[in-house]
């Protein structure tokens, strides 16, 4: 059966890529960018060395920095507003997978009437939207390549999956010089999160040759580079390694899925403002250390990437050597629990039920090497809780 395969027109990767921004975007034939990104960016300076390079260019930008973490519906109305306002010929995200993700949202709602919950999964949205530019500045999410939005529904409380080509940006900027002042906890939060990414994408029941090359890739470079960079900030080629990881991981499982540990992370960002990055990891050992059974050869595929097996390591025993390696990690990295996170015992246990509902519905269970029952996931939540 023929594969589909998505990838941005335009990549610049490396130390200094931002600088090639006005060439970049020269090259789309676009005029009026809109700049999204969140207010940390805006103080630290580097939303106006955005804005300056689009003016150097000959460019006519304008600023939106009031992007929110996990962004809701309700926080899309002023950015739709502004982009109206000025005009806007293309959307340009700055910053973490909230402001690009609100920027791919954006770039939709700019063309079509809402509400948002109208392109969440399972429907995959391919209609007009305009030219989307990702510049990340986290090593984590790897928006900057996917062809997915997440948003939640601030009537429903529910954090919602919305795909589609048309949230696919046509350019992404990958300078790993734009992360060397993350802090240790948010550079562990979002290097697990790519690493789960890159697994999940590998043993997805979507997988394919071309996202399962970027996925092993990706596993390499995280095994080599997140302890790392996680220790020394200033580590470059720890830092360049794990941007290169995070963007090559984003690829693979935009072009086939993610699984299970997504399906039910994201219910936990929606009810306990958790960061995506974050409540992947709370997730991400126990999760696999049930899914192993429905695939251990993939699993161990991965952990032969991941460097804690060797091709002469029976499948079963690669597989248990991730789950052991995931453990380790986690535990090195100070992931908390959702207790230890300070998550009341009676929200989450009382939530459980709605969370297994939502993580279903999400459909990214579905593409699990072992398809979970509800209660299944349920009892997943309850072992994680701490």
């Amino acid at each position: 059966m023929p594969i589909s395969a998505a990838f941005p027109r335009h990549i610049r990767m490396g130390g200094g890529a931002l600088n090639e921004l006005g060439a970049v975007i020269a090259a789309l034939n676009v005029r009026r960018p809109l700049v999204v990104t969140d207010p940390y960016l805006t103080s630290t300076g580097g939303a106006h060395r955005v804005m300056t390079l689009l003016s150097a260019a000959g460019q006519a930008p304008a600023l939106f920095d009031r992007t929110v973490a996990d962004p809701t519906t309700a926080s899309l109305q002023r950015g739709v507003d502004m982009l109206i306002g000025h005009r806007a010929d293309c959307v340009v995200g700055f910053g973490g997978g909230s402001p690009m993700d609100t920027a791919k949202a954006l770039a939709v709602l700019a063309l079509q009437p809402g509400p948002m919950r109208r392109f969440k999964a399972p429907s995959s949205y391919a209609g007009p939207a305009l030219p989307i530019i990702a510049i990340p500045t986290t090593a984590g999410s790897g928006s900057e390549a996917t062809q997915f939005t997440v948003i939640s529904d601030s009537e429903t409380n529910e954090k919602m999956l919305c795909p589609g080509p048309s949230f696919l940006p046509i350019a992404a900027i990958v300078d790993y010089e734009l992360t060397m002042t993350m802090p240790p906890r948010l550079t562990a939060d979002t290097g697990v999160d790519a690493l789960t990414h890159a697994v999940e994408a590998y043993v997805s029941r979507r997988a394919n040759p071309l996202s399962d090359g970027l996925a092993l890739a990706a596993i390499r470079l995280v095994a080599a580079h997140l302890k790392p960079a996680y220790r020394d900030g200033s580590d470059v080629a720890a830092r360049a390694g794990m941007m290169a990881a995070a963007t090559q991981a984003g690829m693979a499982f935009s072009n086939s899925s993610v699984a299970l540990v997504h399906g039910m992370s994201r219910p936990i960002g929606a009810h306990f403002h958790v960061a995506h990055g974050l409540s992947n990891a709370m997730l991400f050992p126990a999760v696999t250390a049930f899914s192993v059974a429905g695939a251990p050869g993939r699993y161990a595929d991965c952990a032969r990437a991941y460097g804690v097996a060797d091709a002469a390591t029976c499948d079963e025993v690669a597989a248990g050597a991730l789950v052991e390696a995931l453990t380790e990690l986690c535990a090195e990295l100070e992931v908390p629990t959702p207790k230890s996170y300070g998550i009341d015992s009676a929200a989450w246990q009382s939530l459980i039920p709605l969370m297994a509902e939502q993580a279903v519905a999400s459909g990214s269970p579905g593409n699990n090497p072992l398809i979970p029952e509800l209660a299944d996931i349920e009892a997943l939540y309850a072992q994680v809780y701490g």
